[in-house]
């Protein structure tokens, strides 16, 4: 491997861990589901990367314009926006409940995983401006290049979300029913405002 494209997948990860580091839907998703389940953190990353692979297919192909459609943008706003306030309002309505019976997410973790991410049209735009950058940057190295920066992009996203999931498990035997609240209180307002946002912004 060239000391070239070792520097490339080096920044590929650091871009890649920028992006999923923001909090986000996919965060407070994360969150809730990892209450229950340590490992949710995976199949939420594995989920968000079935959504990507084809996106990433579309660039590489020369179809990367599709992304920035205007009926594409309105209707992953829309769609995705009722989806996220859904959520947002099933945790809201039943954070209150005891502590071991938690929050009841309408899907699994990795159909989560999923919906976070094809209802968020700024994850097209990432991909048809910053993704492009990244994927045309890998390719040319080569076929194998583009295979080993999509394996490092969707390692940062899956060992992150899993860091989140884990160290949710391994403290909630700290939380307080008050602390409870309160972060599951987060979570909804982030998943209804992120819902609320992302179906108003796409018509401005």
């Amino acid at each position: 491997m060239t000391q070239d494209l070792w520097i490339f997948l080096l920044s590929a990860a650091g871009i890649s861990l920028s992006g999923v580091m923001l909090p986000g839907p996919l965060t407070a998703a994360t969150i809730a589901r990892g209450y229950n389940d340590k490992n949710a953190g995976a199949l939420i990353g594995v989920g968000h990367g079935v959504i990507e692979l084809p996106i990433i297919a579309l660039i590489y192909f020369g179809f990367a314009g599709y992304l920035t459609n205007p009926l594409v943008k309105q209707f992953t706003g829309v769609a995705g926006g009722i989806l996220l306030i859904v959520m947002g309002a099933i945790i809201f309505f039943t954070f209150k409940k005891p502590m071991t019976e938690a929050v009841a997410l309408p899907y699994n973790s990795l159909v989560t995983g999923m919906v976070m991410t094809g209802g968020n049209p700024y994850f097209f735009i990432w991909w048809a401006t910053i993704g492009v950058a990244l994927v045309a940057g890998a390719a040319s190295f080569g076929i194998y290049a583009l295979a080993l920066f999509i394996i490092v992009h969707w390692s940062c996203d899956i060992v992150w979300e899993q860091i989140i999931s884990m160290t949710v498990f391994k403290t909630r035997h700290l939380w307080t029913p008050h602390v409870q609240k309160i972060i599951f209180g987060i979570c909804a307002v982030v998943l209804i405002g992120f819902g609320i946002y992302f179906g108003v912004s796409v018509f401005l």
